[in-house]
């Protein structure tokens, strides 16, 4: 069926005039990138002024600055509003220790839910220090809670172990995934997405997949220290249902897809096909590591993840340590007809990937 107006940027077909979400959310990032000192200084005043209910702008402030000016997460802690947690992303050691206080006193396990997620945001080795010795000592309201104090310090991109030990989960530099401006660019890229393979599922038929073939050796991933090329291999159909799917890499670009099952495995649609034909590409530059962890129009590698419910780490089945968060493939960026993001995690240590996915 025809709709009756097309967006003016894209030409997509709309039911209603003026711009399609993907090219909205768009200018408005490129408007929010284009803000001014001043611009930002009352941008700040004007999230300060609305911290019980904070505004969309605090998250395209921190996808352009990378940081949160103290004056915002000090607002937040005197008007103890502790959602979202990227409020207090480093925030400094007043607050820190503010809301460590407030965590010690809480007998709420949903107030102390949430205060362990702005702690995991906040970073610190105290902020460490302080859930490390809640893991330790658990308080009455750990019975209401699902995970343990470890699993909350995640939120912001790190864990710990029970000797108390760091892990860091996330990259510090993220890239943006775009479309490619011809096939030399994309055949120069060293990302490619969702390369088909000669193999189909021995659960539902679709053609098998390497969601991700990455090439560490280009001077933008270095940061990822693979010296060498990472294939990611699942079944693009049953990735939806039997999650995480695993996969084993060898630097030479070698995958072999680890066993997986999928009870509820549905038939193959040749129209999945129509993922292979995408031309998507690493950026050019890099951009600041919450790029990816508001706006849903975009893919991203490195950095944080927007996760569509919580985030999720794999144990890697090797070491049984969580494995770090690499990038998110949006699917409706491969065809319009499919919702929800491919997270890809890796263990550099046992070369092995996971891929999940999680949607609304």
């Amino acid at each position: 069926m025809n709709l009756p107006y097309q967006c003016p940027d894209c030409g997509t077909e709309l039911g209603y005039e003026g711009l399609c979400w993907r090219c909205r959310t768009a200018a408005q990032r490129r408007a929010a990138a284009a803000w001014t000192p001043a611009e930002i200084a009352a941008k700040e005043q004007e999230i300060i002024a609305q911290i019980d209910d904070v505004p969309n702008d605090f998250w395209y402030l921190l996808c352009r600055e990378d940081s949160v000016a103290p004056a915002i997460p000090r607002a937040a802690l005197a008007a103890r509003t502790f959602w979202p947690p990227a409020l207090y992303y480093h925030a400094p050691a007043d607050v820190r220790d503010g809301l460590i206080a407030a965590l010690m006193e809480t007998e709420a396990a949903q107030e102390a839910n949430e205060l362990m997620m702005c702690l995991g945001m906040q970073g610190d080795d105290r902020a460490l220090a302080a859930l490390l010795a809640l893991e330790r000592a658990p308080r009455p309201w750990r019975g209401q809670l699902y995970v343990n104090p470890s699993v909350y310090a995640q939120c912001g991109g790190w864990t710990f172990d029970r000797e108390g030990r760091r892990r860091t989960l996330n990259f510090d530099t993220c890239y943006p995934i775009v479309h490619a401006a011809s096939a030399e660019e994309l055949d120069r890229s060293p990302v490619r997405i969702a390369r088909p393979r000669e193999e189909h599922c021995p659960h539902c038929g679709s053609r098998m997949a390497d969601m991700l073939v990455l090439d560490g050796r280009d001077a933008r991933l270095q940061f990822l220290g693979i010296d060498g090329i990472l294939t990611a291999t699942c079944c693009p159909n049953c990735v939806a249902y039997a999650e995480p799917m695993l996969s084993r890499y060898t630097l030479d670009g070698g995958s072999t897809v680890l066993p997986y099952e999928n009870a509820d495995a549905t038939a193959y649609m040749e129209e999945l096909d129509t993922i292979f034909d995408n031309d998507l590409i690493l950026g050019a530059s890099p951009v600041p590591r919450f790029y990816g962890a508001f706006f849903d129009d975009v893919c991203t590698l490195g950095g944080f993840a927007l996760w569509e419910q919580d985030w999720s780490y794999t144990t890697c089945p090797d070491c049984g340590q969580p494995m770090k968060y690499l990038m998110q493939i949006r699917w409706n960026e491969l065809a319009d007809y499919m919702e929800g993001t491919l997270y890809i995690e890796f263990c550099p240590a046992c070369q092995v990937v996971s891929m999940q996915h999680q949607q609304t």
